[in-house]
C-alpha cells in the first residue's frame, strides 16, 4: 500500500472511530404488574448521558396492557399529579418526549429520542397505573 492510500485510510479510520462514542444509549425497560395488584416500571439504568437514547420496552405482564411515556420534568424531584376524575396524568399539560403505547401482555416496542440534560419520569399512563406504582425516575446528565 502506498503512502497516500495509507494516509487516507488512517484519516478515515480516525474520523470513524469517535462516531461509535456517539451511538444511541440503550435502556431496557420492563413494564410489570397486573390489574388490582402492585405495578412497576423497571429500568436496567436510571441515568444516561445527554443525546440519543433508545428505550427497549417489554410488557412482561401476564394479562394487563401497559405503555411507557417519557416526561421531561420542570425540576428535579417534581412529582406528576394524577387527575382524580380521569385517574391518569394529563399529558397535554406536560412535556412528553414520546411513548411506546398500547403494548398488550407479552409485547415489546422501541422508542428512540434525543434527550437534553435534566430530570425525567417514565410512566404508564393507562387509567390507574400511575397510582398503582408505574412511575420511574430517570436522569440525563450533561
Amino acid at each position: 500500500m502506498n503512502f497516500a492510500k495509507l494516509a487516507t485510510t488512517a484519516a478515515v479510520l480516525a474520523l470513524l472511530g469517535p462516531v461509535s462514542a456517539f451511538a444511541a444509549e440503550t435502556v431496557s425497560v420492563q413494564l410489570v404488574g397486573e390489574r388490582g395488584g402492585q405495578m412497576a416500571i423497571k429500568l436496567d439504568k436510571t441515568e444516561v448521558p445527554a443525546g440519543e437514547v433508545t428505550f427497549q420496552v417489554a410488557n412482561v405482564a401476564a394479562n394487563t396492557p401497559h405503555e411507557m411515556v417519557v416526561i421531561k420534568l420542570d425540576k428535579p424531584g417534581e412529582t406528576l399529579k394524577v387527575d382524580p376524575a380521569k385517574n391518569r396524568v394529563d399529558e397535554k399539560s406536560l412535556m412528553s418526549m414520546g411513548e411506546v403505547s398500547d403494548l398488550k401482555a407479552g409485547q415489546s416496542g422501541k422508542l428512540t429520542v434525543k434527550l437534553k440534560p435534566g430530570s425525567y419520569e417514565l410512566i404508564c399512563n393507562i387509567k390507574g397505573h400511575v397510582a398503582a406504582g408505574m412511575v420511574a425516575m430517570f436522569t440525563v446528565k450533561g
